[in-house]
């Protein structure tokens, strides 16, 4: 079957508002009144490097929707690349209608890339945009195989100037399985972007995702796991960095299926000027899933007078004998630790930013890939 359209971007009241309660701090609708034209294509080849250019000669680049470049003659092997016309509709259509739009959208139907059992391997996915007030949608699928281990490097650099981008990503991660997904994304102020992850986690499985934002005019990054518990682990991080007028929404919901699955979760953030912060995160443990272990946690600095945060977390507990817990603080710098490094001689603006690294950096100290951690660190200490 073809994909269904929830959203038709030519009827505005269709699209996503304040009024809907999964977008409510992320109105779509007031940015986006009508479906823009579509993207053009970029010439094929290598635009420039992206962040994690020295970490692996594999790369997949998909520019404005369609895919342009990957390094199919470099191909490490064990890491495969195919293309799939017409599929089927994402399975967790009727939750992300942005996502159910990509698949519908998506010039090229869906690019499937697979990660066999081995040795661990890792790869680059870049989805670029080039556009002006143009709008493109893709669709990408990660399989990792059972007993393989991966590491997916994802970038997304925008140049250009009111594009709307919208991507949907799925990942099946096969039994006793492993993969590590890691993004950075970075794009113009006045841009529309939207990124739909869906994921299925095999038992024994492990799925760790860790994403830096620097916002745009409305991005949202949007993770749905169906947890199968059973030995599987989930690590989940985020940390936002909003300048000026900019916007980004982590949204994320793990709904645990089966018994004996954790679940960690650590978002952190700090807005400035007149930007807007938003963290939605759901843990669902249903009927069945006894011994689930789940903790979130998101923690905010508001670094002005009119920025602003908007945290919904929340779990939904249907089985006995779990542990699970959720916090939530926004706050300032701690003033007293300015002052003290003040004293000793550090100017009140690298003193700021150096709190606001140590704050952040905890995020980042959690990825366990260690040179794509230093890469991080990199990318986030040239934001600060």
């Amino acid at each position: 079957m073809s994909a269904p359209v929830r959203i038709d971007l030519k009827a505005v009241e269709t699209i996503p508002s304040r009024r809907t309660e999964a977008w409510k701090y992320s109105d779509l609708r007031r940015w986006v009144r009508d479906e823009p034209p579509l993207s053009p294509a970029l010439p094929e080849g290598e635009p420039n490097d992206g962040p994690f250019k020295a970490l692996t000669t594999n790369e997949v680049l998909i520019a404005n929707g369609r895919l342009n470049w990957w390094s199919e003659d470099d191909l490490e092997e064990g890491i495969e690349v195919a293309h799939h016309a017409g599929p089927d509709a994402p399975r967790m259509a009727d939750e992300m209608p942005m996502g159910a739009l990509a698949a519908a959208k998506a010039l090229e139907g869906v690019y499937i890339i697979s990660f066999k059992a081995g040795a661990p391997r890792a790869l680059a996915l870049r989805l670029l945009s080039d556009a002006v007030k143009t709008g493109h949608h893709a669709r990408i699928g990660v399989v990792v195989e059972a007993g393989a281990h991966a590491t997916l490097l994802e970038s997304h650099e925008g140049w250009g100037e009111a594009y709307l981008s919208n991507t949907l990503i799925e990942f099946i991660v096969d039994e006793g399985a492993t993969l590590e997904r890691i993004i950075l994304i970075e794009e113009p102020h006045d841009a529309v972007s939207v990124t739909s992850a869906e994921v299925r986690l095999s038992k024994n499985a492990a799925y760790r995702q860790t994403i830096a934002a620097t916002g745009a005019r409305l991005q949202r990054l949007e993770t749905r796991i169906a947890h199968a518990g059973e030995g599987a682990t989930v690590r989940m991080d985020g940390l936002y960095v909003l300048k000026g007028d900019r916007h980004a929404d982590l949204t994320s919901v793990v709904d645990h299926l089966g018994p004996d699955g954790q679940t960690s979760q650590l978002i952190k953030g700090v807005v400035h000027d007149t930007a807007r912060g938003v963290f939605q995160g759901k843990i669902i443990v249903e009927r069945g899933a006894d011994g689930t272990d789940a903790r979130m946690a998101h923690n905010a600095l508001i670094a002005s007078e009119r920025g602003e945060i908007d945290a919904k977390p929340e779990l939904i507990i249907y089985a006995d004998d779990v542990q699970c817990a959720h916090g939530n603080t926004v706050g300032t710098l701690d003033e007293s630790a300015l002052f003290y490094m003040q004293q000793r001689g550090i100017p009140a603006d690298e003193a700021r930013a150096l709190l606001v690294q140590a704050f952040l950096f905890e995020v980042v100290d959690r990825i366990e890939d260690e040179a794509a951690k230093e890469v991080v660190r990199e990318w986030l200490t040239a934001r600060l």
